[in-house]
């Protein structure tokens, strides 16, 4: 009875040992902002755990963040904002009272993810140029049918649905990053939406997206992907970072770049773009020269996304969190860096990470790590400096190029290839229509046509409902109806509170389990004599 007693003790006290070894030193911290780049740092925060650092983000928006921090209400903010521009005449000025520094994090695509069908077939491949892109989100263009949306999808027959613009309704660093786009690339268009609204023009860009119609708004990047991803909001069409469209399983637009070719967000595209990105002094971007990026394997969409760090022990910051806060992010400008393409990101490149790792240094009570960088094993470090992942990155295929043809793969986490129509002059209906491989595009020589879409075997009359594209007969009843469009929230604690019971069982069993088995030993014992 005593061994087994020594051995549960023994077995706790290891467990316990563990958990204080790795929770010496470190106290918890807590962030807020940008949910752009939330996906990231929720998986290396989780990383982290292992060392026993706690750190708490709550993904309220770059604006609830930056406002945050100046507040002294968290150690940390994440934006894709810096401090000290104006916003729709409202300059957001700095802390005056707290030191801090920029440091880039992890880059990335703002991508445009939607819900579409033609006939029952749900569309994977759509390209959109940035004047599309423009129209779409300040009303102009109101219908999938409409012309210049035809023009970059010459292979797909699109139906005259109503086009469904999701914005954010909270302060955003994706709508800063996207409409610090429409500002500089096509100023006539969103100076007159933003008039509209009552705003000043010239606009430039703002982190609080105009709510007027046609655009519908929702609160942070959840709630616009979970708006889009319902059966009821076929025709919506949102901006979110790239990594929320492939964990929802949903396509993303692929978007005309300045050599004439329409390109996926992917981490290689990323990476080329940001060959072009100015780094200022204090490692903020502008990306002009993004937008501009003449190489054809480039996404104009492309940024960066920074953590601002205290620098001054300002109350509630000292010295014992800035321990936890600098090995953190030692842990994600390097080893983090090689999940960022798993999970929807592009790396940082050598540059970047080395200016992170100095802005690390500043941190009050910083653990000073004599990081190697050579060892990050960051996909795009190389021996002589270059950015291996952008020098990689494969060219476009032809049927990406804009023209007659497009091609049929499926894009982000829809990877389904939709049937196009490629062959020069070839419409939808007629014979010949051939995927990019020379394959027949569809069956029966359609062209890739759906069966049921414009253009297949539908009534003799042809008649097609103009708001789905369907063919109108008994079929198709049910696509008349109406319904509004409610967020889900998919976050599920279950899992956690699962595990948490096992584990506090586990550990009842070690401490309860030994003696109870020693008094029925000692029993049985007692009874054989």
């Amino acid at each position: 009875m005593r061994k087994l007693r020594w051995i549960a003790a023994a077995i706790v006290l290891m467990v316990l040992g563990q958990s204080t070894a790795f929770a010496q030193g470190y106290v918890p911290i807590s962030g807020a902002g940008s949910t752009w780049s939330s996906n990231a740092l929720d998986q290396w925060r989780k990383n982290v755990g292992q060392y026993g650092m706690r750190i708490s983000y709550a993904a309220t928006g770059s604006t609830d963040g930056r406002n945050q921090f100046k507040a002294g209400q968290v150690d940390f903010a994440v934006s894709e904002i810096p401090y000290g521009l104006t916003d729709a005449g409202v300059t957001d000025h700095a802390p005056a009272d707290r030191g801090f520094a920029y440091m880039p994090i992890v880059a990335g695509g703002t991508s445009f993810m939607y819900n579409l069908h033609i006939g029952g077939t749900r569309v994977t491949n759509l390209r959109l140029s940035g004047a599309t892109i423009a129209g779409i989100f300040t009303g102009a263009i109101t219908t999938w049918a409409d012309p210049a949306i035809k023009t970059d999808n010459p292979g797909l027959t699109l139906p005259a649905r109503k086009i469904i613009p999701v914005v954010r309704s909270d302060g955003s660093g994706t709508s800063a990053q996207l409409t610090t786009y429409l500002a500089s690339q096509f100023p006539g268009p969103w100076d007159a939406f933003c008039r509209r609204a009552g705003r000043a023009t010239p606009c430039g860009f703002t982190s609080n997206y105009p709510l007027v119609p046609p655009v519908v708004g929702q609160s942070g990047s959840l709630g616009v992907t979970n708006y889009v991803r319902q059966d009821q909001s076929e025709g919506s069409i949102t901006y979110v970072e790239y990594s929320y469209a492939r964990n929802a399983g949903f396509p993303i637009a692929k978007v005309l770049n300045k050599a004439g070719y329409y390109i996926e967000p992917k981490a290689t595209s990323v990476a080329v773009a940001l060959l072009a990105a100015a780094i200022k002094p204090d490692l903020t971007q502008e990306l002009g020269g993004v937008y501009a990026n003449p190489d054809a394997r480039t996404y104009p969409l492309s940024s960066y996304s920074y953590m601002i760090l205290p620098t001054t022990p300002t109350s509630p910051f000292n010295p014992d969190k800035g321990r936890t806060l600098s090995d953190f992010a030692y842990y994600f400008l390097c080893e983090g860096q090689q999940q960022a393409d798993q999970l929807g990101y592009s790396p940082l490149p050598k540059n970047l990470v080395q200016a992170g790792l100095d802005q690390v240094a500043r941190i009050p009570g910083s653990t000073k790590k004599p990081t190697d960088i050579s060892k990050c094993n960051n996909p795009t470090f190389s021996p002589d400096g270059t950015n291996l992942l952008a020098k990689n990155a494969p060219q476009p295929s032809p049927c990406d190029k804009a023209g007659v043809t497009q091609c049929a793969e499926g894009t982000g986490g829809a990877r389904t290839p939709t049937p196009v129509s490629n062959r020069p002059g070839a419409g939808p209906g007629t014979p010949g229509g051939t995927n990019p491989d020379g394959t027949p595009a569809g069956p029966g020589g359609t062209s890739g046509t759906p069966s049921g879409a414009p253009g297949a075997n539908g009534p003799a009359n042809g008649a097609i409902d103009p708001d789905t594209g369907l063919p109108i007969n008994g079929q198709n009843l049910a696509a008349g109806g109406t319904s509004v469009p409610v967020s889900l929230d998919q976050r599920d604690n279950a899992t956690a509170a699962l595990l948490t019971a096992l584990a506090v069982a586990l550990l009842l069993g070690l401490v309860i389990g030994p003696p109870i088995l020693a008094r029925r030993l000692s029993g049985e014992e007692g009874g054989e004599k």
